[in-house]
């Protein structure tokens, strides 16, 4: 197996990771990342089969000791169903799906047409950031509609968010760990608090039918409260960086203003995923791909790589909706035991959201020159400022 050098946090990687991903490609289906000390797949054959590869997991055989400053973390995220496999995975995603329905998730276009909308009349004039003003406060205020709590608590839920998905960048700190852990911690206090009041007065909302899902006993408190932060986490922190980066891209390309559709937002999700890495551990001794993994150890799928595969996409760098449909779908919600359980959801709203947009500001213009934040594995602009005429 060939061994890769290449710093995740390398100022050029991280503003251009294809290059370095191109390299990962032409080594074979596998290939040693020496920064990471573990094989990665660049390949879209590859990432797809190993996500389906039911040999591999989210759980660690062999657990290494948690330092106590971590403990707030990791007593929400060892009850998330993104970390654990058959049969708490089974149990915990199938009371999910019954309240994470395609209706309920269907009847939010008009609210996701509605506030894009909103937050368009609110743009101000000038050159701003559109992160700020549109991709971040969209998926966070349908979240929070659809979990059922405040709107006007979306800063506190972005702020925690943000600090608890810092565990997994590459360039995390001891003050970045004590930060995640703390927000996870202020994070299960706001929902004790949200769960009473709903315990007092349930509605139609997710965290109510959530809850009575909990009082049949098919869900802990703990499992509850975990599901809610994953949701709002995972619910509203790829679409800020797929919405921002396709705004980008479609600015670049000359495309925006035209008609966005589906197959614009599947080359959206393709041609710049927010996530680039998803790894998983061998749950068992396994030879696969000329590489005999030891149980435990550890392989990274790179999703960003799969979605530029020549072999897969002609001419995979360049932003082309006319592709699709076609090839086979990005591997950007991922595949297997844990695809995206909020795929349709994102879907629903890249789609209303672009569109608002694109509708109402067709003559949007980039107006300094979008940088990527230092945040791998998550791959998304640090600002976009743009302006209106």
């Amino acid at each position: 197996m060939q061994r890769l050098d290449q710093s995740p946090t390398d100022p050029a990687f991280v503003q251009d990771p294809y290059p370095f991903y191109d390299r990962l490609r032409a080594a074979g289906p596998l290939a040693f990342w020496t920064e990471y000390d573990m094989p990665v797949a660049a390949g879209h054959a590859a990432v797809s089969q190993l996500l389906r590869d039911r040999r591999f997991g989210r759980e660690n055989p062999f657990p290494p000791p948690r330092p106590p400053h971590q403990a707030a973390f990791w007593a929400v995220e060892d009850h998330s169903m993104l970390e654990l496999e058959p049969p708490r995975h089974t149990r915990l995603r199938a009371q999910v799906l019954r309240a994470f329905t395609s209706r309920r998730i269907a009847a939010l276009a008009p609210e996701i047409d509605a506030l894009s909308h909103a937050l368009i009349d609110a743009f101000p004039a000038g050159d701003f950031d559109l992160l700020d003003a549109f991709a971040r406060p969209l998926p966070v205020r349908v979240i929070a509609r659809l979990l059922g709590v405040p709107e006007t608590d979306a800063p506190d839920l972005l702020r925690w968010s943000n600090a608890m998905v810092g565990m997994y960048q590459a360039r995390r700190t001891l003050a970045d760990e004590r930060a995640a852990a703390t927000a996870a911690a202020e994070f299960t206090a706001y929902l004790l608090d949200i769960f009473a009041a709903k315990r007092r007065a349930p509605s139609d909302d997710l965290i109510s039918q959530l809850l009575r899902v909990s009082d049949d006993g098919k869900l802990s408190p703990e499992e509850v409260t975990t599901t809610c932060i994953l949701l709002l986490n995972a619910g509203h922190e790829a679409t800020v960086h797929t919405l921002g980066n396709g705004i980008a891209g479609l600015c670049a390309a000359g495309l925006w203003g035209s008609q966005i559709s589906e197959p614009v937002v599947e080359e959206v999700l393709r041609h710049d995923a927010p996530l680039h890495m998803f790894t998983r551990y061998a749950l068992e001794d396994i030879d696969i791909m000329g590489h005999r993994f030891a149980r435990g150890q550890q392989v990274g799928l790179l999703l960003g790589a799969a979605n530029r595969d020549p072999e897969v996409y002609e001419t995979p760098a360049r932003f082309d909706p006319s592709r699709f449909p076609g090839p086979p779908a990005s591997t950007s919600f991922g595949a297997g035991l844990h695809f995206c359980i909020g795929a349709p959801l994102a879907r629903l709203e890249l789609l209303g959201g672009l569109r608002a947009l694109s509708e109402r500001c067709p003559s949007l213009t980039v107006s300094e020159p979008p940088r990527y934040a230092d945040i791998y594995h998550f791959h998304g602009l640090g600002a976009l400022k743009v302006r209106l005429p």
